[in-house]
């Protein structure tokens, strides 16, 4: 029997002319990728604005300072107020060597600085330049505070970042100039632009002024004083194990009970960045379980709408087998449709979320700066593609060996 070649192309637009099913089914697909890509992408921009917040602090360092004690010791009564001094700094070099840093800080209880018509509040603090190696700043303009400036006693100052908005709104390079604090005037040497944030010793985020440790012992009448001390440990050295050593020499020289942690506290950078790490992966595993999940509730659906496809296209099948489309022909065709549908769906889903990071990378950028990395790595994106192939191939295997399945004689008896 002859078969006219025009008469089959119009059975076949007639029976392929309703596709919209399968391109809204294609949304699950498009939809799983979107929320892979962009969930990936937005907890790495959001883990990296995290870690920004702390840049610049060392991980394996430590704070002690002190506070109400909240135990009885030596005929002392709980809740003695106490205070170090400039004598625990050389305690605690001696009794701890594994110690690479130790260096004590001063804070007032903040004040504010005026430079003209302008004025901030600012927190103010007295440093040592090692306290640099601690929480290493981001210098804008100038320098940090140096051993010239706490030898000899200067009225010089480094100013953050929103000190520096706020006394300099029109910008520029402020070093060398005056602002008054307390009624003491201070040079200024250096901005300090530095994004990690996230601890503060001194009032709000980004509004401190730090001086020479040396010059604010004096202007303040601080004598030999010491609100804090910061440490280091040398490379290999896991700070956990020192955290007690340090408590109690500094304890027992004061009288206070070494097993007092609230009065003798010791922070821990080393476990903060530990939760840190333990909560992104976390995060993480999220990430990939619901963008996943999406992902598979949409290559079923491609399944299942391939399957009604396979189901009304039996009349063209059976054309197809009549002319003499082998099986693997079929099969090629139902699994290419599947990859071509997942392809193009995944695809947009990529290019979605990714405008949609770009645009989170704009909303976080300042004064040319840009804040964290929304984006997501080539390799991710190509794995993402490939995950979406996997899925097309998956989702028309059943469709597939349905139409494979039909017989040229039942297909035109079913017209």
């Amino acid at each position: 029997m002859r078969i006219d070649l025009d008469s089959y192309r119009e059975v076949l637009d007639t029976l392929t002319r309703n596709k919209s099913r399968s391109f809204l089914t294609g949304f699950g697909v498009f939809w799983g990728v979107f929320m892979l890509v962009a969930l990936m992408g937005g907890g790495a921009g959001l883990k990296e604005l995290l870690e920004q917040n702390f840049a610049g602090f060392a991980t394996n360092s430590a704070m002690v300072w002190a506070q109400p004690t909240s135990k009885a010791y030596k005929g002392f009564r709980k809740g003695r107020y106490w205070y170090m001094d400039y004598k625990d700094v050389e305690r605690i070099r001696r009794a701890v060597p594994e110690l690479d840093v130790v260096t004590p800080m001063l804070f007032s209880n903040g004040g504010t600085a005026y430079y003209g018509d302008h004025k901030a509040t600012v927190g103010v603090s007295g440093a040592m330049p090692e306290f640099a190696r601690i929480n290493q700043p981001k210098m804008y303009y100038g320098r940090y505070i140096d051993e010239a400036d706490v030898r000899d006693h200067r009225k010089v100052c480094v100013i953050q970042k929103k000190t520096y908005k706020e006394l300099f709104p029109g910008g520029g390079d402020p070093c060398g100039k005056r602002i008054r604090i307390d009624n003491i005037y201070y040079q200024i040497v250096g901005v300090d632009y530095q994004m990690g944030e996230g601890i503060s010793f001194s009032g709000e985020n980004g509004t401190g002024v730090v001086l020479p440790l040396t010059f604010m012992q004096q202007a303040y009448n601080r004598g030999n004083a010491v609100d804090m001390i910061a440490v280091t440990g040398r490379p290999g050295v896991v700070m956990s194990n020192v955290t007690d050593r340090i408590r109690e020499t500094v304890a027992r020289a004061h009288y206070v009970d070494p097993a007092d942690e609230q009065g003798a506290m010791v922070f821990n950078t080393e476990v903060l960045f530990q939760m840190l790490d333990n909560l992104f992966k976390g995060v993480n595993f999220l990430i990939w379980l619901v963008g996943l999940g999406t992902l598979l509730a949409g290559a079923i659906g491609v399944s299942n709408i391939m399957m009604v496809t396979v189901r009304e296209r039996t009349t063209e099948i059976g054309i197809r087998r009549a002319i003499g489309a082998t099986p693997t022909n079929i099969l090629s065709q139902i699994i290419s449709e599947s990859i071509v549908l997942t392809l193009v769906a995944g695809m947009s889903g990529i290019l979605f979320a990714v405008l949609i990071l770009q645009m989170l990378e704009l909303a976080n950028t300042e004064d040319g700066i840009l804040a964290a990395h929304f984006q997501v790595g080539f390799w991710t994106a190509i794995m993402a593609a490939v995950a979406i192939a996997t899925m097309g191939v998956l989702a028309g295997l059943a469709p597939a060996a349905r139409a494979m399945a039909i017989k040229p004689v039942d297909a035109m008896r079913d017209e």
